[in-house]
């Protein structure tokens, strides 16, 4: 593959926990695949409270990657990164000491280096980094990465595509989703669109009903004061498993270009129904609000449920659910696509497995590194003809060297230095899931408590799908 021209890697909040967890290690490991620019420097940044020189920050960043990385710190790989970097303050609206130091890395690395600026700060500090951008004139022949969330509903979303569009235009912004970036959710663009056996049936007419499901285990983790402002719809439904939706549900596009991968993901926003209150249970697990820096009284949600509806030709009726929270059960990222049964049913019904119609399914794990199972209805061995569920599981971790394999800030990170926004979400799409959610946020239903360790609030949850049901509630084919 084509490698990226040279780059100066900046990163706000360098010392934070998504550098550290991710963007350090993840920068390492594209280094260590020969995936990086032939020249390339990185820079950090963050505010004075939390200066470091460059020894230092070479050594947070070591840290970093022998923590949480997938390759070791050490030999001439490591010894090339870690010279690669540097350290500056920088206190929006002054640049301070990081006007040089992008100027002496690109200095270093000679000619016209483009320039990539990554902010993963809180989103109320975006407007001021963007501002400064400008206003030193750094923004020129460069580049910017957004984290989530983009706004917290239309007006807000809004609000913040003209601070990023004075700056930067769109095709110099890459509002990134990691979720995007995942092997196994780009792979569902080649399950349905290189095999014949599946795009035939990918449709209203054989598919009764499609789940997104993404329980987390974890609480806050300390991230009371995010979560306080953001919630679960906001932090995982908008953000996430709706874009997951719009690569499941979106028709062939001419290529995989990103104009036209986009085109018809945006479509699929489109053509969302507005979200209906009654179709939507939202909760809170007992003990949110005796959590370190949570409101006594607070309405945050910890939980969402909902139903949405895809009103184009090929979902007309076909409800999707979508799930996620909290200290749930268990924590998986799963895409159920359950299929319609024959219209004459020549097999006995009352087996103890109908009830729960553990056959009829494609079941897409997309957690790392992921499998996509067919599950079926087959003959028990025996003199009569009794059926019992099966499954044909693919397995990543069996099939592929997982080495070769880019996690999704990695894979997402090296498109955004060779310019390629296919996986990037673009600020019409952002804003019209936002209008699609605004009934919910104008008028949200009531929290409804739940157990930690359940799947949510009962009876609530389960009557939201029915007469289907959860696909993670009843069987497991890993």
């Amino acid at each position: 593959m084509t490698r990226p021209d040279n780059h100066v890697i900046v990163l706000f909040g360098a010392t934070g926990d998504l550098a550290k967890r991710k963007l350090l290690p993840g920068l390492f490991h594209l280094a260590w695949a020969g995936l990086l620019p032939d020249g390339y420097r990185i820079v950090g940044s963050g505010r004075a409270h939390s200066a470091l020189s460059d020894d230092a920050f070479r050594e947070h960043a070591r840290d970093a990657v022998a923590t949480f990385g997938r390759c070791e710190p050490s030999g001439p790989v490591w010894e090339s990164f870690a010279d690669s970097l540097s350290f500056a303050v920088s206190d929006p609206p002054d640049a301070g000491p990081l006007l040089p130091a992008v100027r002496a890395a690109e200095n270093a690395l000679g000619g016209q280096p483009r320039k990539i600026f990554h902010l993963a700060v809180p989103p109320t500090a975006f407007g001021s980094v963007v501002g400064m951008l400008g206003d030193t004139d750094l923004a020129a022949n460069s580049k910017v990465i957004v984290e989530k969330p983009f706004g917290t509903d239309l007006a807000s979303a809004r609000a913040l595509d003209e601070t990023i569009h004075a700056v930067f235009d769109e095709s110099r912004v890459f509002r990134i989703d990691h979720f995007l970036g995942k092997e196994s959710v780009d792979n569902v663009l080649a399950l349905r669109f290189a095999n014949g056996m599946f795009e035939p049936i990918w449709n209203r007419e054989h598919i009764s009903h499609v789940q997104i499901d993404v329980p987390e285990t974890l609480g806050l983790e300390g991230r009371a004061h995010f979560y306080e402002g953001t919630g679960a719809f906001r932090d995982m439904i908008v953000t996430h498993l709706i874009q997951v939706l719009g690569i499941v549900a979106m028709e062939p596009p001419v290529s995989l270009a990103a104009q036209q991968l986009r085109d018809e993901k945006d479509k699929v926003f489109e053509a969302l129904r507005p979200i209906e209150p009654g179709h939507v249970v939202r909760g809170q697990y007992d003990g949110y609000r005796g959590e370190p820096g949570v409101a006594p009284d607070s309405q945050t949600e910890t939980f969402t449920a909902l139903r949405l509806e895809v009103d184009n030709w090929r979902w007309a009726g076909v409800p999707f659910y979508l799930r996620s929270g909290k200290k749930l059960a268990q924590h998986r990222e799963v895409i159920t696509l359950g299929l319609r049964e024959p219209p004459l049913r020549m097999f006995p019904t009352d087996l103890p497995w109908q009830e729960k119609n553990l056959g009829n399914r494609i079941v897409i794990d997309f957690g790392d590194p992921g499998w996509i199972a067919a599950c079926f209805l087959a003959k028990e061995p025996g003199p009569t003809m009794r059926l019992a569920p099966e499954a044909m599981t693919f397995r990543y971790a069996d099939s592929f060297c997982q080495e070769h394999g880019l996690e999704g800030y990695e894979r997402l990170i090296l498109d955004a230095m060779l310019d390629d926004q296919s996986l990037f979400t673009r600020s019409n799409g952002i804003e019209r899931i936002w209008e699609a959610s605004t009934p919910l946020l104008d008028n949200p239903p009531p929290l409804r408590p739940y157990a930690p360790g359940s799947w949510g609030p009962e009876p609530a949850v389960s009557d939201l799908i029915a007469p289907h049901r959860w696909y993670l509630e009843d069987a497991d084919v890993e």
